[in-house]
């Protein structure tokens, strides 16, 4: 038996079995699709996530593989272009955020995990329900067998599955806005300091995140505006990113269908709770974080962070207690509170500005707060590690 059934191998879960398995805590990890190999939308690798890496020696072989360094976070609007955060003013080997697949990401932590021999994986593994003894969670059930497990994490998304299962009540804290992704072609002409960009309209924004080959084009939505969407087709769509973006427009004929579109709704919420007996939330399964900033990837590999620090010793000791689940959510609520707050300003301030009939745009005063030296510096080291940032473990990282 496992001592840990962590359920969802997104990178919240599989970076709490990595260091599960480093301690030598035995951990079986359930992913319910049969590989890594599907698109994402959360590509950002943020100086926090990769300074982690480079303490557990791997850092230097994650960035062997193809990623995009951002060093600029931009606005940029039909009047100006403002630059919010210079990550190369970062006092760290890894100034920059690197923008890299998730699955490219997930796949290689699988597989570095895979070389220790606490640690198992299991893909295409459906969880269909819990097992209780006595109010307790002692294992998942999938369709064909029962999991048994001394604590289960349910780390399992935004849609999350273990969520549902473990009855804690949720609230939404609001959002205004839906996107819609696609990618286009990158060129080498394309503009060299082009990173992460917003580009306003009047109605709506462009969201871009570089690649290697390509980019991540998103398009804002009002929330529950996709049927309209579709209606109208791409020409519209088509249409505002050339208006925008033109150095884009020579590649926009690629998008040809509707179907090559995805949409992400935008939503921010969160579990009360985040445990129970014998199961812990992490990641979006216990606080969904907006797109926005690009946060969703650096608070989940935080949360498993704080969730590692606390469990090992719990479970070298013997039974995970809810003393020791509800601390991990206690040194997490602070952060979580920061950044959905900020991401809720934002979805408000969308929504005011979309009821009065006003231009989509960012608040006047930033072009000049940005131009006051170390403001840009301040900014990236914010966005780089979040609020409140949680230390490893030293016992975890030898």
């Amino acid at each position: 038996m496992s001592d840990v059934v962590v359920v969802g191998g997104g990178p919240g879960g599989m970076l709490l079995a990595l260091l599960l398995a480093r301690a030598g805590v035995p951990v079986t990890l359930l992913e319910s699709h049969q590989d890594f190999d599907r698109d994402f939308r959360g590509d950002s690798l943020h100086p926090y996530t990769l300074e982690l890496l480079d303490q557990l020696g791997l850092a230097d072989r994650l960035l062997e593989l193809p990623h995009h360094p951002a060093r600029f976070f931009r606005f940029h609007t039909p009047t100006t272009t403002i630059t919010t955060a210079d990550y190369g003013k970062l006092r760290t080997r890894f100034n920059y955020v690197a923008l890299m697949p998730q699955a490219r990401f997930l796949s290689f932590l699988a597989d570095e995990a895979a070389k220790l021999p606490a640690f198992t994986l299991e893909l295409g593994a459906k969880v269909t329900g819990l097992v209780e003894e006595d109010g307790r969670v002692t294992g998942v059930r999938l369709r064909d067998r029962t999991v048994p497990a001394r604590l289960v994490v349910g780390a399992d998304g935004r849609f999350s599955k273990l969520r549902k299962l473990s009855g804690l009540p949720g609230h939404s804290l609001g959002a205004s806005s839906d996107l819609l992704w696609f990618r286009l072609p990158r060129r080498a002409t394309d503009p060299p300091e082009a990173d992460v960009d917003l580009f306003f309209g009047r109605d709506q924004y462009v969201g871009l995140l570089g690649g290697t080959d390509d980019w991540q084009v998103g398009c804002t939505l009002p929330k529950g505006g996709y049927a309209a969407a579709r209606a109208a087709g791409v020409g519209p769509i088509r249409e505002f990113v050339a208006e925008r973006v033109p150095w884009l427009a020579d590649r926009l004929p690629e998008l040809r269908e509707f179907s090559q579109t995805t949409l992400l709704s935008v939503d921010i919420s969160r579990v009360e709770r985040w445990h129970r007996p014998g199961l812990l939330l992490i990641g979006d399964a216990a606080h969904v974080i907006s797109p926005v900033g690009g946060n969703g990837i650096l608070m989940a590999v935080q949360d498993a962070v704080v969730a590692a620090n606390h469990l090992v010793p719990a479970l070298r000791a013997g039974e995970v207690g809810d003393e020791v689940l509800a601390a991990i959510q206690a040194e997490r609520d602070p952060a979580i509170d920061v950044v959905q707050a900020q991401q809720s300003r934002i979805e408000r301030r969308i929504a005011r500005s979309r009821e009065r009939g006003r231009p989509l745009t960012p608040p006047g005063f930033l072009r000049w707060v940005t131009a006051v030296p170390g403001v840009r510096a301040r900014a990236a080291k914010a966005n780089a590690y979040g609020p409140r940032a949680p230390r490893l473990a030293q016992g975890l990282v030898d």
